[in-house]
Protein backbone atom coordinates (compact mmCIF):
# COMPACT_ATOMS: atom_id res chain seq x y z
CA UNK A 1 0.00 0.00 0.00
CA UNK A 2 1.34 3.44 -0.97
CA UNK A 3 1.68 5.87 1.89
CA UNK A 4 0.39 9.37 1.28
CA UNK A 5 3.78 10.96 0.96
CA UNK A 6 6.44 11.86 -1.55
CA UNK A 7 10.15 11.80 -0.73
CA UNK A 8 12.83 13.68 -2.66
CA UNK A 9 16.09 11.94 -1.75
CA UNK A 10 19.21 13.96 -2.59
CA UNK A 11 22.58 12.36 -1.84
CA UNK A 12 25.79 12.12 -3.87
CA UNK A 13 26.69 8.82 -2.16
CA UNK A 14 25.29 6.38 -4.72
CA UNK A 15 25.18 3.24 -2.56
CA UNK A 16 23.52 5.14 0.30
CA UNK A 17 21.01 6.73 -2.09
CA UNK A 18 20.07 3.46 -3.82
CA UNK A 19 19.63 1.48 -0.60
CA UNK A 20 17.64 4.26 1.11
CA UNK A 21 15.39 4.74 -1.94
CA UNK A 22 14.72 1.00 -2.21
CA UNK A 23 13.89 0.70 1.48
CA UNK A 24 11.56 3.73 1.50
CA UNK A 25 9.76 2.48 -1.61
CA UNK A 26 9.27 -0.92 0.03
CA UNK A 27 7.66 0.91 2.95
CA UNK A 28 5.19 2.49 0.55
CA UNK A 29 6.58 5.97 -0.07
CA UNK A 30 6.84 7.51 -3.53
CA UNK A 31 10.57 8.23 -3.85
CA UNK A 32 12.47 10.35 -6.37
CA UNK A 33 16.22 10.18 -5.91
CA UNK A 34 18.83 12.64 -7.18
CA UNK A 35 22.63 12.46 -7.21
CA UNK A 36 23.00 16.22 -6.79
CA UNK A 37 21.14 19.36 -5.80
CA UNK A 38 21.54 20.82 -9.31
CA UNK A 39 19.82 17.79 -10.91
CA UNK A 40 17.04 18.12 -8.33
CA UNK A 41 16.57 21.82 -9.17
CA UNK A 42 16.54 21.05 -12.87
CA UNK A 43 14.23 18.03 -12.91
CA UNK A 44 11.99 17.93 -9.85
CA UNK A 45 8.38 19.08 -9.89
CA UNK A 46 6.87 20.34 -6.62
CA UNK A 47 4.22 18.04 -5.15
CA UNK A 48 2.58 17.89 -1.73
CA UNK A 49 2.60 16.40 0.84
CA UNK A 50 6.31 15.71 0.56
CA UNK A 51 9.63 15.88 2.37
CA UNK A 52 13.18 16.46 1.11
CA UNK A 53 15.78 14.08 2.57
CA UNK A 54 18.90 16.10 1.91
CA UNK A 55 22.59 15.34 2.36
CA UNK A 56 24.24 18.38 3.90
CA UNK A 57 27.72 17.95 2.39
CA UNK A 58 27.64 17.69 -1.40
CA UNK A 59 30.26 18.78 -3.93
CA UNK A 60 28.26 20.95 -6.36
CA UNK A 61 25.61 22.71 -4.25
CA UNK A 62 25.62 22.03 -0.51
CA UNK A 63 22.45 21.18 1.40
CA UNK A 64 22.34 24.65 2.98
CA UNK A 65 22.80 26.32 -0.42
CA UNK A 66 19.93 24.28 -1.83
CA UNK A 67 17.74 25.21 1.15
CA UNK A 68 18.52 28.88 0.46
CA UNK A 69 17.64 28.56 -3.24
CA UNK A 70 14.36 26.77 -2.50
CA UNK A 71 13.36 29.54 -0.09
CA UNK A 72 14.01 32.12 -2.83
CA UNK A 73 11.92 30.05 -5.27
CA UNK A 74 9.08 29.93 -2.73
CA UNK A 75 9.23 26.12 -2.47
CA UNK A 76 8.27 25.26 1.08
CA UNK A 77 8.70 21.48 1.07
CA UNK A 78 10.05 20.55 4.54
CA UNK A 79 13.69 19.44 4.68
CA UNK A 80 15.28 16.71 6.79
CA UNK A 81 19.06 17.12 6.64
CA UNK A 82 21.37 14.10 6.69
CA UNK A 83 24.98 14.62 7.72
CA UNK A 84 28.01 12.39 8.17
CA UNK A 85 29.46 14.73 10.76
CA UNK A 86 28.27 17.30 13.23
CA UNK A 87 28.66 20.97 12.24
CA UNK A 88 26.81 22.91 14.97
CA UNK A 89 26.90 26.20 13.03
CA UNK A 90 25.38 24.61 9.91
CA UNK A 91 22.74 22.82 11.97
CA UNK A 92 21.67 26.08 13.61
CA UNK A 93 21.57 27.79 10.20
CA UNK A 94 19.45 25.00 8.70
CA UNK A 95 17.00 25.01 11.61
CA UNK A 96 16.66 28.79 11.53
CA UNK A 97 15.68 28.54 7.89
CA UNK A 98 13.02 25.94 8.60
CA UNK A 99 14.57 22.45 8.45
CA UNK A 100 12.30 20.05 10.34
CA UNK A 101 14.99 17.60 11.49
CA UNK A 102 18.63 16.44 11.33
CA UNK A 103 19.87 12.87 11.06
CA UNK A 104 23.48 11.91 11.60
CA UNK A 105 24.98 8.95 9.73
CA UNK A 106 24.80 6.19 10.69
CA UNK A 107 21.16 6.63 11.73
CA UNK A 108 18.74 3.83 12.53
CA UNK A 109 15.59 3.02 10.60
CA UNK A 110 13.30 4.20 13.39
CA UNK A 111 14.90 7.68 13.44
CA UNK A 112 14.65 7.95 9.67
CA UNK A 113 11.00 6.88 9.49
CA UNK A 114 9.98 9.24 12.29
CA UNK A 115 11.74 12.19 10.64
CA UNK A 116 10.18 11.40 7.24
CA UNK A 117 6.68 10.88 8.69
CA UNK A 118 6.95 14.13 10.70
CA UNK A 119 8.08 16.01 7.59
CA UNK A 120 5.21 14.68 5.46
CA UNK A 121 2.74 15.45 8.26
CA UNK A 122 4.13 19.00 8.56
CA UNK A 123 3.72 19.49 4.79
CA UNK A 124 0.13 18.17 4.91
CA UNK A 125 -0.75 20.71 7.57
CA UNK A 126 1.10 23.43 5.65
CA UNK A 127 -0.85 22.56 2.48
CA UNK A 128 -4.13 22.69 4.40
CA UNK A 129 -3.25 26.12 5.83
CA UNK A 130 -2.40 27.44 2.35
CA UNK A 131 -5.66 26.05 0.90
CA UNK A 132 -7.71 27.65 3.70
CA UNK A 133 -5.87 30.93 3.20
CA UNK A 134 -6.62 30.95 -0.55
CA UNK A 135 -10.28 30.17 0.21
CA UNK A 136 -10.57 32.93 2.84
CA UNK A 137 -8.99 35.48 0.50
CA UNK A 138 -11.42 34.49 -2.26
CA UNK A 139 -14.35 35.04 0.14
CA UNK A 140 -12.92 38.41 1.19
CA UNK A 141 -12.69 39.62 -2.43
CA UNK A 142 -16.46 38.96 -2.76
CA UNK A 143 -17.22 41.63 -0.10
CA UNK A 144 -18.21 45.12 -1.23
CA UNK A 145 -15.89 48.02 -0.20
CA UNK A 146 -18.36 49.00 2.56
CA UNK A 147 -18.60 45.39 3.80
CA UNK A 148 -14.79 45.22 3.99
CA UNK A 149 -14.84 48.42 6.02
CA UNK A 150 -17.46 47.04 8.43
CA UNK A 151 -15.55 43.73 8.59
CA UNK A 152 -12.39 45.59 9.68
CA UNK A 153 -14.27 47.28 12.52
CA UNK A 154 -15.96 44.02 13.61
CA UNK A 155 -12.54 42.37 13.85
CA UNK A 156 -11.33 45.27 16.01
CA UNK A 157 -14.14 44.44 18.45
CA UNK A 158 -16.57 47.28 17.80
CA UNK A 159 -20.30 46.70 18.34
CA UNK A 160 -22.86 47.38 15.60
CA UNK A 161 -23.93 50.68 17.20
CA UNK A 162 -20.29 51.86 17.51
CA UNK A 163 -19.57 51.01 13.86
CA UNK A 164 -22.74 52.91 12.89
CA UNK A 165 -21.41 56.02 14.66
CA UNK A 166 -17.95 55.70 13.04
CA UNK A 167 -19.43 55.26 9.54
CA UNK A 168 -22.25 57.77 10.01
CA UNK A 169 -25.06 55.32 9.41
CA UNK A 170 -27.69 53.41 11.39
CA UNK A 171 -27.45 50.35 13.62
CA UNK A 172 -29.95 48.54 11.34
CA UNK A 173 -27.76 49.15 8.26
CA UNK A 174 -24.69 47.75 10.04
CA UNK A 175 -26.72 44.68 11.06
CA UNK A 176 -27.50 44.02 7.37
CA UNK A 177 -23.82 44.49 6.41
CA UNK A 178 -22.72 42.19 9.24
CA UNK A 179 -25.17 39.43 8.19
CA UNK A 180 -23.88 39.61 4.60
CA UNK A 181 -20.25 39.58 5.75
CA UNK A 182 -20.79 36.51 7.95
CA UNK A 183 -22.53 34.74 5.06
CA UNK A 184 -19.93 35.59 2.42
CA UNK A 185 -16.99 34.83 4.72
CA UNK A 186 -18.56 31.50 5.78
CA UNK A 187 -18.17 32.50 9.43
CA UNK A 188 -20.65 31.22 12.02
CA UNK A 189 -19.51 33.68 14.69
CA UNK A 190 -17.50 36.89 15.08
CA UNK A 191 -14.74 34.78 16.73
CA UNK A 192 -14.49 32.66 13.56
CA UNK A 193 -14.43 35.82 11.44
CA UNK A 194 -11.61 37.28 13.57
CA UNK A 195 -9.63 34.02 13.33
CA UNK A 196 -9.94 33.90 9.53
CA UNK A 197 -9.13 37.61 9.21
CA UNK A 198 -5.98 37.39 11.32
CA UNK A 199 -4.71 34.06 9.97
CA UNK A 200 -4.98 35.31 6.37
CA UNK A 201 -3.61 38.77 7.28
CA UNK A 202 -6.57 40.45 5.55
CA UNK A 203 -5.71 43.84 7.04
CA UNK A 204 -2.80 43.92 4.59
CA UNK A 205 -4.87 42.62 1.65
CA UNK A 206 -4.17 44.68 -1.54
CA UNK A 207 -7.85 45.74 -1.62
CA UNK A 208 -7.31 47.65 1.63
CA UNK A 209 -4.57 49.86 0.20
Amino acid sequence: MTKVGHIYLIDDDESMRISLARMLRELGYLVEDYASASVFLEKSVPVSPAVILLDMQMPDITGLDLQERLLKLGRKTPIVFVSGQSHPHQIVQGLKKGAVDFLFKPFNLEELLKAVADGVDFDSRQLKRISLDVETRRYYVSLTPREREVCGWLVKGLLNKDIAVVLGTTDATIKVHKARIMDKMHADSVQTLVKKYLESDLENHPLNH
